[in-house]
């Protein structure tokens, strides 16, 4: 499916050949992200990804950045998680030479001009502003507060007001120059492309780039007892909640199992959670769970929005659905939800962008590529024992986290609910 080569500085570039295929996606994963980050540099991963867009000494503005790719037609952007960061362009595969360029240039010769930093500064604060404005990503938030308490995996990406007030254009540098080192670095290219190419282009684009210091680690997480319920009351039509528990690593071989439980649970209009709580129950129109792997952590999260009055209702419901998937779960339903996952997988792999994200995030983070046909062959083994002895395990009261955010009724909810 993919060719490797690294490079004598530690860069690793990955290759997919999809001949079927008039685009070229280039993917440039770097280590790092918000759990990397102390306190006092909170926001920082997110603060220097935005700045990579806002110049060079080639390409002085950020109009110039982006009217060079846009108008080939390219698409571009970049994006902070907890613990990498990505930029990304796709192109025609014609324009594969410029793409690539542009990137280069962003990556090792953004100006950081002190001009661009305080208006960026500006813009980031606005961008928090919008997150605490939103219900539904202020409720995410709070879990994630409860789920990895006073740790930076319970942080906002995107840092606080304050936080971001206080970063300077040094601390930036000197962040970057600790992270952004080739052998924190992997490229990824898929596309009607041939390896070797790839391999030269890269090369001759990024020839000066050297490792100049050592990576800093991030802080460990271990499970805690915490508080277990955050409640924040607005004045909103809907209450927003989020019921969670904390889940498996990407190193955690049943990380596989977990997400087919989640398939079971939450995803789609064939889910338990649509089937009963939207369908059956009238309760919410937007029911889902989801799944988050770290390095050494993870979780599994129900979201739902509600009307105050069925505040109660909908969590007894939704408690009960979790409660049910440590029952023994059918095989007809099980054989449903393997199609569904393997569907979806080979669905989100005809994009030369999803292909290059499919290598690039496993790599950076795990230091090994699963092929498709590989991992549709670890959900094909999945047993319904396995699902069954994995939801016993995780499906805990004493590990049940609630979020809720919006008006709340007198029998506002308390711990006591939290049991399955």
């Amino acid at each position: 499916m993919y060719q490797k080569t690294t490079l004598d500085n530690g860069l690793r570039i990955i290759t997919a050949n999809m001949p079927h295929t008039r685009s070229v996606s280039i993917c440039i994963f770097v280590g790092v992200g918000s759990r990397y980050e102390t306190d006092s540099q909170a926001g920082v991963s997110h603060f220097i990804e935005h700045l990579f867009f806002k110049g060079t000494p080639k390409r002085p503005t950020s109009r110039q950045i982006s009217e060079t790719i846009e108008g080939v037609g390219g698409i571009f952007n970049g994006g902070t998680d907890k613990e990498l960061t990505l930029y990304w362009c796709k192109v025609a595969r014609s324009h594969f030479p410029l793409a690539l360029d542009v990137l280069a240039d962003i990556l090792l010769h953004s100006k950081f001009d002190p001009v661009d930093i305080e208006r960026e500064r500006q813009v980031i604060i606005e961008e928090i502003h919008m997150s605490n404005d939103s219900p539904i990503q202020r409720v995410n938030m709070l879990v994630d507060e409860i789920l990895w308490p006073n740790h930076p995996l319970g942080c906002d990406i995107a840092g606080s007001k304050e936080s971001v007030t206080a970063i300077t254009r040094d601390m930036m540098l000197d962040y970057r120059a600790n992270h952004y080192t080739p052998n924190n670095t992997v490229i990824t290219i898929a596309g009607d492309i041939q390896h070797q190419e790839m391999v030269t282009a890269v090369s001759q684009a990024l020839a000066n780039w050297s490792n100049h210091q050592t990576r800093s680690g991030y802080l460990a997480y271990k499970e805690r007892q915490a508080r277990r319920l955050l409640i924040e009351v607005r004045d909103t039509e809907q209450v927003h909640l989020c019921l969670a528990l904390p889940g498996l690593s990407l190193f955690d071989p049943r990380r596989f199992t977990l997400n087919l439980l989640n398939v079971i649970l939450g995803e789609g209009m064939s889910s338990r959670l649509f089937a009963e709580i939207r369908d059956k129950l009238g309760l919410a129109y937007n029911i889902h769970s989801y799944i988050e792997h770290f390095l050494d952590s993870g979780s599994i999260t129900v979201y739902a929005g509600v009307e105050p009055k069925n505040l109660l209702v909908a969590i007894k419901a939704i408690l009960e659905q979790l409660a049910q998937l440590k029952e023994v779960i059918p095989d007809s339903e099980l054989s449903k939800a393997k199609e569904f996952a393997k569907g979806h997988l080979l669905l989100r792999m005809e994009d030369s962008r999803s292909v290059a994200g499919w290598m690039g995030g496993q790599e950076i983070l795990t230091g090994r590529i699963l092929s498709v046909d590989q991992v549709i062959s670890i959900i094909d083994a999945i047993t319904a024992d396995e699902l069954n002895q994995l939801a016993r395990e995780l499906l805990v009261s004493s590990r049940l986290r609630l979020a809720v955010v919006g008006s709340t009724i007198n029998n506002e909810p308390q711990e006591e609910l939290l049991k399955l």
